[in-house]
């Protein structure tokens, strides 16, 4: 069984209007998000053997929250994967090679949250309380974690089981 992990970058800062949208850096909400997304995976053992991420800033950014690693994986930044949509999701996924076991990819809406809701397949989302949340919504530094089984180039609609899905509201502590 393989491992696939999706997340979408933490919050980032509109502060800056004459910055590219590649260039937005995370913002404060965006740091601590990812700092408590780092905990949640640790406590987890979601610990990936390849990291495919986008090239903007703010996706290296919350790449860069996750670190250290105990086991530093090989990181992979794609430009192809900024802004992509499902199509070139799937593409980048399908190009993993075989030996590896755990893939984490970060990168942005809407692309991300169909690549989600299509791994998961109608039963995925129907079944249990992270499927109906993540067919609500892919909201910033929240991670699907799936099981997949079969190779790589296989990947395709319904061929991901939902394990977990993990927003940084739901893991901040109840007032």
């Amino acid at each position: 069984m393989r491992q696939l992990l999706l997340l979408r970058h933490a919050k980032s800062s509109w502060d800056d209007a004459k910055l590219a949208d590649r260039d937005r850096p995370l913002n404060e909400r965006g740091r601590r998000a990812a700092g408590t997304m780092r905990r949640a995976m640790r406590e987890l053992g979601l610990v990936p053997d390849l990291v495919l991420v986008s090239s903007a800033r703010r996706t290296l950014e919350t790449l860069e929250a996750l670190e250290p690693w105990d086991d530093q994986p090989l990181i992979e930044p794609m430009d192809a994967l900024y802004l992509a949509n499902l199509p070139q999701l799937l593409a980048a996924l399908h190009g993993v090679a075989e030996t590896v076991r755990s893939v984490l990819l970060i990168g942005h809406n809407p692309g991300l949250h169909e690549l989600a809701v299509t791994l998961a397949g109608p039963r995925g989302l129907e079944a249990g309380e992270a499927g109906r949340r993540l067919a609500e919504g892919f909201p910033t530094g929240a991670l699907a974690d799936f099981a997949v089984a079969g190779p790589w180039w296989q990947l395709d609609a319904g061929s991901g089981r939902l394990q977990h899905f993990l927003t940084p509201r739901s893991l901040e502590p109840a007032d």
